[in-house]
């Protein structure tokens, strides 16, 4: 497999709290990766936002390098490092005023070398796969927010809520309560497939038949993500922005 990474502060922002980590997992053939994107202060957001990435990481990483080698239940796994990370967050917010009301995005999972995935997500941060096979990108993850349940409940359609003035606001995210609840995912990459994460800097900015379009013109995880990123930050970027791409 191969995998790339890229953040900016966008065009706007000053500080990004964004971040992601690519954790190669070689005693399980795999990789671990996560996204977030804080929210909350320049101060508290950014700190959420790697605070709960490294907690989720570590603690899957712990988990697949123990010495008892049995199989893995990775639903189980991925919402254990999410409710890691979420209790490491809060546990933060709860100790400065400073850090009061901060809170973070997360998506993240497994990818092993066979191609199958393991994916959880809480908030607006999301997952993608690309497909060779069928020329065709899905939207693995569901979003957290208010856009989306208007739109579940037949209120505002898709594309209404990609310029709705509240698009932004999310319903769940780690560090804000003392208890999150995740979804879960599993998927299968086929060769040449790709998992694409991403922050809504670049959702909110870049459509997904674009992403569709780039991956189909740079079949190369850095080359896809530098060009995604080049796409919004000529659009204007008023969000921080984070694309990871995983390509069989």
């Amino acid at each position: 497999m191969k995998s790339f990474g890229i953040t900016d502060k966008g065009k706007v922002r000053q500080d990004n709290q964004d971040s992601f980590i690519i954790e190669s997992c070689t005693a399980r053939d795999c990789l671990i990766v996560a996204l977030c994107d804080g929210m909350g202060g320049a101060k508290a957001g950014g700190l959420a936002s790697r605070l709960s990435n490294k907690s989720f990481v570590s603690y899957i990483y712990a988990k697949l390098t123990s010495r008892t080698r049995k199989p893995i239940d990775f639903k189980t796994v991925l919402q254990a490092a999410c409710a890691e990370a979420n209790a490491v967050s809060y546990e933060y917010s709860q100790f400065d005023e400073a850090y009061k009301g901060m809170g973070t995005t997360i998506v993240g999972g497994v990818i092993n070398e066979n191609g199958n995935g393991y994916i959880i997500n809480v908030g607006d941060s999301r997952a993608y796969h690309i497909s060779r096979r069928t020329n065709s990108i899905y939207q693995i993850t569901r979003d957290h927010s208010l856009v989306e349940e208007l739109v579940e409940f037949g209120a505002i359609t898709k594309e209404q809520a990609k310029s709705h003035p509240q698009r932004n606001v999310i319903t769940r995210a780690l560090g804000s309560e003392a208890r999150v609840e995740s979804d879960y995912f599993e998927f299968t990459l086929q060769s040449g497939d790709i998992l694409l994460l991403c922050s809504d800097g670049l959702s909110n900015i870049v459509t997904d038949l674009e992403m569709l379009d780039y991956a189909n013109e740079y079949q190369d995880p850095e080359l896809l993500c530098r060009a995604l990123m080049s796409k919004a930050l000529n659009r204007g970027a008023r969000d921080n922005v984070t694309v990871l791409a995983v390509m069989n």
